[in-house]
């Protein structure tokens, strides 16, 4: 009877371990090939992405490079299964030169555009982005900050801030897009270290992801594990927006 008893723990935790292991490589595959969460840790991409946004970022949307993976293995150079990215994505990518850095931006310039900030306003191959002043952007510690509309030449429309009329960004060099590469902008133009600075062009390799859907968001500065947070803290107007 003893040895029974035994064997039936026995038997009774291989199965947990046989679960847990089955689970774990069903997370790492939906990782790898399916979706990939995010968190936002800065203001770069407001108003469109806040801090304290949790996003799911589609791997298949691209094609899957090194950058795919978790740990990024150097297992294959460029994209298996590629497909261009459009203008206006979101798009998670990492840094080139600092590879180990996850950075989300929106892909603003495809390769071979011309790209120039002017008095603030993007140029994209010598015509000028349209852009319309809307209401003011009321942050959460009620600071108004000017809020434009953008919509690019494919009809992709979105938000942006200005936080500054004469910031650095505001009045650029002429950038010609290597092929191959792409040019990321954030959407907080006054506050976001992209291609106009030491981020510089993207290459196709790597991208990460396409930004697709906030299933979770809460103030910057709470964590998702607060539960007791959540009745006060929660944003629930902002879960399950579609940013793509």
């Amino acid at each position: 009877m003893v040895e029974q008893a035994e064997r039936r723990e026995q038997g009774g935790f291989g199965e947990t371990v046989k679960v847990i292991v089955q689970a774990l490589i069903l997370a790492l595959v939906i990782r790898t090939f399916l979706f990939q969460p995010f968190s936002i840790p800065s203001g770069s991409m407001m108003p469109t992405l806040l801090v304290g946004d949790y996003l799911f970022v589609s791997k298949w949307s691209y094609g899957y490079s090194r950058y795919s993976m978790p740990l990024s293995p150097d297992l294959f150079e460029g994209r298996i299964l590629g497909s261009d990215p459009d203008r206006g994505d979101v798009a998670v990518f990492r840094k080139p030169r600092e590879e180990d850095t996850d950075y989300i931006k929106r892909i603003v310039g495809l390769p071979g555009d011309r790209l120039q900030m002017r008095e603030g306003i993007l140029f994209i191959n010598g015509q000028a982005v349209p852009r319309e002043a809307v209401d003011d952007f009321i942050a959460e510690d009620g600071t108004r900050v000017p809020q434009y509309r953008e919509t690019l030449p494919n009809g992709v429309s979105y938000m942006t801030l200005d936080l500054s009329p004469n910031s650095a960004g505001d009045n650029t060099r002429e950038f010609v897009v290597p092929d191959g590469h792409y040019f990321m902008m954030g959407d907080n133009r006054d506050n976001s270290l992209d291609s106009r600075f030491d981020v510089g062009y993207v290459p196709f390799e790597n991208l990460v992801g396409k930004a697709q859907m906030i299933f979770f968001s809460i103030e910057g500065d709470v964590s998702p594990l607060e539960i007791w947070q959540w009745p006060t803290e929660l944003r629930p107007s902002r879960i399950t927006t579609w940013l793509s």
